[in-house]
C-alpha cells in the first residue's frame, strides 16, 4: 500500500521547534513567582516577600543572564542552543516580557498589597501623607543620621560623572543657581551610602497607631536643598543601575585561584552596565542623560512607580507583630531512629537514615559531624562546602574536630556564585584551624555534597558518610526542600571515599560500586537507564520515567527523553525553573508531562526514578545535579541510589505527591507557557507541600 502523503512529516529531533530558549524559560519561572503574590489563599507578607522574591530574581537574571547574551553578541562566534534562537533575538524577547511584568509587579504592589497591608496597619508614608509631627521627625532624623553620611557630587569638568557601583541607589538632582566658586553645575550625582537603611520605622508616638514606615529615597527628596545651601533645587529623582556580576576569570591562566577571585570580586561590583532603573516622573532630558552615561538603550530602560530598590523591604516581611500575615510556623520533625540514640554511628550500622528538609531538621547533619569532631574514635572527615553560610554549625564542627587533632579535609568551592566572599572567610578560618582547605578542581566547580567520616571501630576502621541534594546551610534547609542520606552502607561509603582522593589527589579514579558522579559516569549511565526505559516499552512492558530537578536545559538528555516517549515511556517531569524541552508535541512528547511546583518552600531537591520494567526493579537515585551542560559536563556532581526498599518506596510516594497536586502545580504548554494546575469538579484539593508538611513535619507550634 502506498504510503499517505496527506500525513505530516516526522519531526526531526534537532528541530528548533522543539525546544525553548533557557534564559526565556528562566524568565517564565520568575513570572510565576510574581503569580504567588496575588493567590490570596497565602497570607499576606507572604505574598509581598514573593513580590520582594522576583525582584530579586530579576536582579540576578539581568546580572547574568541578560549579561551573558550580550557578552555573547560581541563575540566573532555566538552561542546557539538547540532553539536556534540568536542571542540578540532573546535580548528583544526579553525587553518585552521583562517591561510588561516589570509593570505588572509595581501595579501588584501600590494597587494590591501596599492597600491591603495599609488596612492591617502597617504603612509606609508617602510626603503627601506626612502630618506636621512627621515632618518634624523626618527633619530632625535627616540632619541627624542621613545629611552627615551622604555626599553629592557635583558635574563638572573636574568633577565627571561618578562610578557607580552595582545595584547602589542613587538619585540624580538638577539644580539652579551658582556655587562659592562660581559654578553654574546644572547637575549632580547623590549617592545613598549603603550604611543607611532604606526603611525607617516612625515612631509609634509620631506616626500613631500601627507599623508605619518612611522610605530614605523620600527624605532625601524632602530635604535635598539642604544639601546643596544656597541652590535650588529643581528636581532629585531615583536611579539604580545594573551590571554584569558574572565573573569572568580565564580559570587556565589562574596561578592562585583565590588571589585571582579576590580580584574579580571588587570587579563584579563595577561591571558592564545592563539595565537602568528611574523613577517614572524623571524628566526625559535627564533620563537620556543616565542613559548616554551608561551606554544603555530604550530598551534597557525601565521606568518604575516606587522604590528602585524594592528588595530592601525584605526586612518588613518577617515583621512578628503580625502573625497571621505570615506562614504559620512548624517545627521540623526528627526521625524516630535518631530520636533516642546516643550514637548517631550505631545507629548507621543498623540503617540507613533519610531526611527530607525542611519538613524533617537538618540538625541530625549537624549533630553527625559534632559527634565525629568529639568522638576519640574518630580519625578523619572529609567534607565539600559549595554554600554554608557566614555563620556555620558545619564549619564550627570541623574547626572543632581540626582542634581537636582529627585530619579534616575540606573541598571547599570558591566560585559558588555570590557566596565566594563567604567562602574564602570561611577558608581562612578552617586553616587556621589546622584544617587542610583544597579550593575545587581549575575547569569544574565542585558541586557535589558530600561528607564522610572515618572512625575506629574494633581494630577495624569503618566509615559512615553524608550525600545531599543541597547545600550545608542550616539557614537554607528551612526553606529549601532536599533530601539528606546518613549512611554506613559500605560500598557507598567506599564510592564517597573514592571520590575524595579523585578531588584531592591525582591520578585516575577506582571504578565506583553505586556511585554516579559527573563529568565522568553521570551523564552515560542516565542516558542508559533511559534507553533502557525504551526498549521496554517497545517490547511491550510498562516503562515510566520521573524526573525532579531545577533545570533542564541539556539538548542531548531532551533528545533521549524524546525518543523515550516517541516509544511510549511515560514520563513526568517536574522541573522548578528552566525547562528548554516542549511538551505535548504530537509524534515527539505527547507522553511528556512537566510541571513547576511553586509555594512556601524552594523546591530544590533532585530526584530520578526509573520504573525499569515493573515493582521490585525500580531504581531512584538523589543527586546534586540537575540536567544541564554545566552539571552532567563541567563539575563534580553526586548521584547515588536508594539501596533500602523502605526508602525507596517513600521517596516514591513523596513523588507522587508533586505530581498529584493541583493547587501549586503549574503546567507547561507546547507554547511555552505555563498554567496553573486546577481541581476537576469532583476531585479534592492537592497541595505537595502541605502534604509533606502534615505528614512528616511536627505539629504548628506558636508564633
Amino acid at each position: 500500500m502506498p504510503a499517505d502523503s496527506s500525513a505530516p512529516a516526522p519531526i526531526a529531533l534537532d528541530d528548533s521547534s522543539l525546544y525553548i530558549h533557557r534564559e526565556l524559560s528562566q524568565l517564565q519561572f520568575n513570572i510565576r513567582v510574581l503569580e504567588q503574590a496575588l493567590d490570596e489563599g497565602t497570607p499576606l507578607l507572604e505574598r509581598l516577600k514573593f513580590l520582594l522574591i522576583f525582584s530579586s530574581n530579576m536582579d540576578e537574571f539581568f546580572e547574568i543572564r541578560v549579561a551573558g547574551l550580550k557578552r555573547q553578541i560581541t563575540r566573532s562566534r555566538p552561542r546557539i542552543d538547540a532553539d536556534g534562537i540568536q542571542p540578540q533575538q532573546a535580548l528583544e524577547r526579553i525587553a518585552d516580557i521583562a517591561h510588561q511584568q516589570v509593570e505588572r509587579q509595581y501595579q501588584i504592589l501600590n494597587r494590591t498589597l501596599l492597600p491591603a497591608l495599609a488596612d492591617e496597619g502597617i504603612r509606609f508614608v508617602r510626603r503627601r501623607h506626612w502630618t506636621p509631627a512627621i515632618r518634624d521627625w523626618v527633619a530632625a532624623f535627616f540632619h541627624a543620621e542621613v545629611a552627615p553620611v551622604v555626599t553629592p557630587i557635583g558635574l563638572d569638568s573636574a568633577h565627571p560623572f561618578p562610578l557607580l557601583a552595582n545595584k547602589s541607589l542613587n538619585f540624580i538632582v538638577e539644580l539652579e543657581g551658582v556655587d562659592d566658586f562660581g559654578r553654574d553645575l546644572g547637575l549632580a550625582i547623590l549617592p545613598a551610602p549603603r550604611s543607611l537603611p532604606r526603611l525607617i520605622r516612625i515612631p509609634e508616638a509620631i506616626g500613631g497607631e500601627g507599623v508605619n514606615h518612611v522610605f530614605l529615597s523620600s527624605m532625601i527628596h524632602a530635604h535635598a536643598d539642604d544639601l546643596f545651601h544656597g541652590m535650588s533645587v529643581k528636581g532629585c529623582y531615583q536611579f539604580r543601575l545594573t551590571r554584569n556580576a558574572d565573573l569572568s576569570m580565564e580559570v587556565e591562566d589562574v596561578a592562585d585561584l583565590a588571589s585571582a577571585l579576590r580580584g574579580e570580586l571588587y570587579a563584579r561590583r563595577f561591571g558592564d552596565a545592563v539595565r537602568l532603573e528611574v523613577a517614572d516622573n524623571c524628566p526625559p532630558h535627564l533620563v537620556n542623560y543616565l542613559l548616554q552615561q551608561f551606554k544603555l538603550g530604550e530598551d534597557e530602560l525601565y521606568r518604575v512607580h516606587g522604590p528602585v530598590n524594592l528588595t530592601r523591604l525584605f526586612a518588613i516581611t518577617e515583621l512578628t507583630s503580625h502573625p497571621h500575615l505570615r506562614f504559620p510556623p512548624f517545627t521540623p520533625a526528627i526521625p524516630k531512629a535518631l530520636q533516642k540514640t546516643e550514637d548517631i554511628f550505631q545507629t548507621l550500622t543498623r540503617q540507613d537514615v533519610l531526611l527530607y528538609h525542611p519538613y524533617e531538621s537538618f540538625t541530625p547533619v549537624i549533630d553527625f559531624l559534632r559527634h565525629a569532631a568529639q568522638d576519640p574514635q574518630v580519625l578523619a572527615i572529609k567534607q565539600t562546602l559549595y554554600r554554608s553560610g557566614a555563620d556555620s554549625q558545619i564549619v564550627d564542627a570541623l574547626v572543632e574536630a581540626a582542634r581537636n587533632g582529627k585530619e579534616v579535609t575540606v573541598v571547599i568551592e570558591l566560585r559558588a556564585r555570590f557566596d565566594e566572599e563567604s567562602n574564602l572567610a570561611l577558608a581562612s578560618r578552617l586553616q587556621a584551624a589546622g584544617a587542610v582547605v583544597i579550593y575545587g578542581m581549575l575547569g569544574f566547580k565542585t558541586h557535589a555534597k558530600l561528607a564522610l567520616v572515618l572512625r575506629r571501630e574494633q581494630g577495624t576502621l569503618v566509615r559512615y558518610a553524608h550525600l545531599g541534594t543541597g547545600n550545608y546551610h542550616a539557614g537554607n534547609a528551612l526553606l529549601y526542600t532536599d533530601y539528606s542520606l546518613l549512611t554506613g552502607n559500605p560500598l557507598l561509603c567506599e564510592d564517597v571515599s573514592n571520590l575524595f582522593h579523585q578531588l584531592v589527589g591525582m591520578g585516575r579514579a577506582k571504578p565506583m560500586h553505586l556511585l554516579l558522579h559527573a563529568p565522568f559516569t553521570l551523564r552515560s549511565h542516565l542516558l542508559e537507564m533511559i534507553v533502557q526505559e525504551e526498549a521496554n516499552a517497545l517490547s511491550g512492558l510498562p516503562a515510566h520515567i520521573v524526573i525532579k530537578i531545577n533545570a533542564l536545559t541539556d539538548a542531548k538528555m531532551i533528545k533521549a527523553l524524546f525518543r523515550a516517549s516517541q516509544a511510549g515511556v511515560r514520563i513526568d517531569l517536574i522541573v522548578r525553573g528552566m525547562c528548554c524541552l516542549r511538551p505535548g508535541i504530537a509524534g515527539v512528547s505527547d507522553n511528556i508531562h512537566v510541571r513547576s511546583i511553586i509555594g512556601r518552600q524552594l523546591e530544590h531537591s533532585r530526584v530520578y526514578y526509573f520504573l525499569n520494567a515493573g515493582e521490585g526493579n525500580e531504581r531512584v537515585f538523589l543527586s546534586s545535579a540537575d540536567w544541564m551542560e554545566r552539571n552532567l559536563d563541567r563539575r563534580i556532581e553526586a548521584c547515588f541510589p536508594l539501596t533500602s526498599d523502605k526508602l525507596l518506596r517513600r521517596v516514591k510516594k513523596e513523588l507522587g505527591y508533586y505530581l498529584r497536586d493541583n493547587t501549586h502545580a503549574w503546567l507547561l504548554q507546547a507554547d511555552g507557557s505555563y498554567q496553573l494546575a486546577s481541581p476537576a469538579d469532583d476531585d479534592k484539593l492537592r497541595h505537595a507541600q502541605q502534604r509533606l508538611q502534615d505528614k512528616l513535619g511536627l505539629a504548628l507550634v506558636e508564633a
